[in-house]
This record gives C-alpha cells, structure tokens and sequence, in this order.
C-alpha cells in the first residue's frame, strides 16, 4: 500500500502540487478583502457558475429522467385531447350551419347521429340513434348541414332507419328553382336523375333542385342539389337531367331530423308507392 502511494505521488506530483496551489490561491482570494481581489474573485466565481451551469445541461441530456417520460406522456395525452376537439369543432361547426337553411328554421329540429349505414347500389338506408322516445315518426325529413339526406321509413323505440337520396324506391317532387318546372327525382342505381321534362324549358347546368309545393312527403323550399348535366331523349322532345346533391350523403355523421308530420292518408299513400 506505501508502495503504491510513493509510487503515485511520484507521477502524479506535478499535478498534486498544482492541485494544492489552486486550493491556497483560493482559500486566499477567500479571505481577502481587498477590492482589487473581489473584483477577481468575482470574476472568478461567475465563470465557474458558467461553466457549472454548462456541464450540469450536458449530464442532465444523458441521465434517464422519469420526469421526461411523464412529460411525453402528457404530450401524447394532449394530442389526442387537441385531434378530439377539432373533430368536435367540425361537428359544431356543421351543426351551426344547419341553422342556416332556409324556410325550415321554423320546423323543430332533432340533432341525431348516423350509427350504421347501409349502402348498395340500389338500396341506401341510414340508422340513426334517435326513435319514438324522441318523438321520432314514420314520413320525417331528415337534412344536413348543406341539403336534404332523406325520409325517416322506420322507427323502433331508441333508433330510426331512413331512406336516402340514393335510394331507389325514395321518389321526390322537386322544383328546379330558376324557371319553376316540377318533375320526379330518383335514385337510378347511379346516378340522381329527372325524368321526362319537355326540351322546351330552358334548363342549364348549375340550376339548383328543391322539394316542391306540391310533395306531401316534404316541406318545400328544402336543397336538394344542382343540375350536373342533361341529356336529350332519341326524339328530342324530352331530357333526362342530372342532379348534385349538396349533402355529401356517403360520408355524413351528424344529421337533423325535421319534426314535420304530413298529412298520414297522403304519406301513406306515398310510402306504399316507394314500397
């Protein structure tokens, strides 16, 4: 062990001669009052505090700190907290819209939400999570945010099924709005079509479709949609014309059920001709 220490005192002097001249140095600049060392050791100490300051940063980047993970944690929390709100705000926003159709604010209107959606090409119906508990009936129109969706068909206690635009056997009375020509929109497997309306009305693409007056399944003066194209029959007497719907009807979620209830003979008279 003696050994070992002479040895070490041996190579390693210089160094603990240097070590111990620091220490003195500084136990001097300690207990001295002179302003000229104040002033150094002021310098001296503010330095140290610098450099202190720089190695504690280093060492904390390489120390595992529970407090890091806590905080990533809480960062992954918020994210999700900030993507539910912003969907939420969308939903509202979508909502706040609804307000803004026109001839239909005067009709009680019942948030719901789409829990299933049953779609083919030829049968498109909703279910929704509103029934007769929420004073939901049979021959209800039901809207979005931008247009017309469809017509309440079916209702059990908590839900309701309805039948949408793109629903074959749903035929509606519409209106084109700009020149007042009447006709029977239906859903033909592809497409939202108006049969049978005589070339000589002068029918443009972008004219906007609404229900009519005469329809006792709905209200009038509800969007439906704009005329996206037309097509003349083999005598040139007829169009075919085909129509937009605002309400972008494969991907709503929140919806409105218009608390409207028709005249029950005529409804059923029209519910048994989609049937």
């Amino acid at each position: 062990m003696l050994n070992f220490l002479r040895r070490f005192i041996y190579q390693f002097k210089e160094y603990i001669l240097f070590v111990l001249l620091v220490i003195i140095s500084l136990s001097l600049l300690a207990s001295n009052d002179k302003p000229e060392v104040k002033r150094i050791r002021t310098f001296a100490l503010g330095n140290f505090a610098v450099v202190n300051s720089l190695l504690n940063y280093i060492t904390d980047l390489f120390k595992s700190n529970p407090s890091y993970y806590q905080l990533k944690e809480e960062n992954a929390r918020l994210m999700l907290e900030i993507n539910r709100l912003r969907k939420e705000g969308i939903e509202n926003e979508n909502l706040r819209t609804m307000l803004s159709i026109p001839d239909t604010i005067h009709y009680k209107l019942v948030a719901v939400d789409v829990v299933s959606k049953l779609v083919n090409r030829v049968q498109g119906n909703f279910i929704l999570n509103k029934g007769l508990s929420d004073s939901i009936r049979v021959g209800m129109p039901v809207i979005s945010s931008k247009g017309l969706v469809g017509l309440i068909s079916d209702v059990t206690e908590n839900f309701s099924v309805v039948k949408t635009l793109y629903n074959s056997s749903l035929n509606i009375a519409v209106t084109v709005q700009n020149i007042n020509v009447d006709g029977v929109l239906s859903w033909n497997g592809h497409e939202l079509i108006i049969k049978n309306i005589p070339t000589t009305y002068e029918i443009n693409v972008g004219d906007k479709v609404e229900t009519s007056d005469f329809s006792s399944l709905f209200p009038p003066n509800i969007p439906i949609g704009v005329i996206s194209k037309k097509e003349s029959l083999a005598l040139g007497l007829l169009h075919t014309i085909f129509i937009e719907p605002y309400a972008d009807i494969r991907s709503v979620s929140n919806l409105f059920i218009l608390k409207v209830v028709p005249s029950k003979q005529i409804n059923q008279l029209e519910m048994n001709l989609m049937k």
